[in-house]
Parts: structure tokens; sequence; C-alpha cells
């Protein structure tokens, strides 16, 4: 009998959400993300020192450039073992400011550039804030490609749409601990609520003919991820990867174009921040996934400063 992972490859693309090149290469994805924290944890692995070090000799003294040749220095290693596509982060701190935003994605795409990847190997991952979201429309219409993360509601999706962004990562185990942490329940398969507003987002996505990918991000469980079996894409840690791949019981397709979704939607700032407003859930997680990702740039600024 062959694999769950090798069962879910058959109708959802299987994308690897580490910076640690022996896991990728093990595992196979075919495209890997990575983001502030997980940079600062590739930073601990002895493989990397050399990447560090001639990192902060090419950024002559300025540590924020220091973490973009890291960062890009990371993603090309890894896009040397994937067929796909690497999604590289813009420094969360810069989430509410367009012109940064544009001035830090450009920067990332010239430093691959320098490197020789093309930017049709590489996805500029921003924060689903209204500025990020614009930024992203600025840089897809310049020929950028764009992956929005900590997305935790149904406006960020709807607004992700209207801008035409290439990708967009919903979020499900953050959601699936806010509503734990808050009602004392514990939730399984269909019930769980992250996968509960995947699987909303895929269906209006498919019902309006929108062609943005949804990349369903943030596991907690197998259920999670078998649940959402046949998601254009799921982005999956390395160890919940190794279960699957060991796990050898039948898989089914959960989500397939077809099913009915709502009408599509068009939303102003306002009404999008109205509804972020009164979404709780997607509020607290949006901000404490800037702060979460914001703090760890600090701590991967420190560890280059300190080289």
């Amino acid at each position: 009998m062959t694999s769950k992972l090798e069962q879910l490859k058959q109708f959802t693309t299987v994308v690897c959400d580490t910076g640690d090149l022996e896991a990728i290469s093990r595992l196979r994805p075919v495209d890997a993300t990575t983001n502030p924290s997980l940079l600062l944890k590739a930073a601990a692995i002895p493989e990397y020192a050399e990447l560090l070090r001639n990192a902060v000799n090419l950024s002559k003294g300025n540590v924020g450039l220091a973490c973009d040749h890291f960062a890009v220095a990371v993603g090309a290693g890894i896009l040397k073992v994937i067929p796909g596509r690497i999604s590289t982060e813009v420094d969360a701190r810069l989430s509410f400011d367009e012109d940064a935003l544009w001035a830090k994605a450009n920067q990332l795409i010239a430093l691959y550039d320098q490197a020789g990847i093309g930017r049709d190997r590489v996805l500029i991952k921003l924060a689903s804030t209204w500025e990020g979201i614009r930024t992203a429309e600025r840089l897809e219409k310049a020929g950028i490609q764009t992956n929005l993360t900590l997305l935790f509601s149904f406006a960020q999706a709807v607004a992700c749409a209207d801008a035409g962004v290439f990708l967009i990562s919903p979020f499900v185990g953050r959601i699936y601990d806010w509503y734990r942490k808050n009602t004392g329940l514990d939730y399984t398969g269909a019930e769980d609520p992250g996968v509960q507003s995947v699987t909303r987002i895929y269906n209006y996505y498919k019902a309006n003919q929108i062609n943005t990918v949804v990349m369903g991000a943030s596991f907690r469980t197998l259920s999670q991820i078998e649940q959402l079996a046949g998601c254009d894409r799921l982005t999956i840690s390395p160890d919940l990867l190794q279960k699957l791949a060991e796990d050898t019981g039948p898989l089914a397709r959960k989500l397939v174009p077809g099913a009915e979704g709502e009408a599509r939607q068009q939303l102003t700032e306002a009404q999008f921040r109205w509804a972020s407003n009164e979404d709780a859930m997607a509020t607290e997680k949006l901000a404490e996934g800037i702060r979460q990702f914001a703090r760890d740039q600090e701590k991967l600024e420190a560890v280059l400063a300190a080289l």
C-alpha cells in the first residue's frame, strides 16, 4: 500500500514548511516555504554557519541587508533540491507600510537575480494586512508573484482574490489553537474551525473561477491535513510529512472543484477593516503572528550582528 504522503501527492501539490535542507532532500516536496521563525531555526544548523558569515560579509554592516542575504542564500540552496518554488518572506515589521514592503520585495528579487535565480522560481511572502494585499497587487502587475500569509479570515481571502495575488496561505492550526483556547473544546475532522475556514475559501475561489492558488498552512495534526486533501497546495512541517510518509492507510480526497461556494464579493478598505475588526480570532492571530515574526527577525539580526 502506498503511503498517505504519496496518495496526497496525487491531487495536492505538497510543500515543505522548513529551512532545513536535509529534511527537504529526504521528503522531496515540490515547493518550500520559509519565514523569519524558520530562518532563525536554520541559523542554528551547523551547515549554515558559512552562509551566515557570507551574509554578514556581503552586507557591510547593514544587519537588515544581512538578513536578506541569508534568506536568499537559504532559498537558493533549497531551490537546488526542489523542482518548484521557494517562498521568502518580507520583514514583518513593514507589514503596514506599502512603500517599504514594495522596496523590500524588490530588494529580495534583486538578490535572487544576482544569485542567478529567476523570479519564476520565487514567491514573495507578505502578511495579509490591507497594506500587504495592496503591495501584492502592485508586485503582481510588475511580474513579481506573491504568497499572502498570516491569513485567518474570509475577508482577507476575498481581498486577496480582488488583488489578483498568485497564492494565499490560509492558516489552519493557529485558528484551531484560538478556538480550543477560547471554548475549551477539542475539534476533530470536519468540525475543526481551521479546516472549515480553508474549505470555505477553497469553495469560494473555485465557484467564482478565481485563479489564486489556495495553500493550506499551519497544521497541528494529520487529521487537519487529511480533511484538506485535494486543496491546491498544502505546506506541511517535516515532522508531519514524515508521519504521512509512514502511514499506509487510505486517504480520500475531500476538496474538489464544483462544490457550492458563495457569490463573488468585493471589499472596500473600510469594509475590509470592519470585517477584520468583527472577527476577534483573525484580529488577534494576525497581530500575534506579525509580532512573533518581528521578534524572530530581531533575534536573527542579533545572531548576524554578533558574527
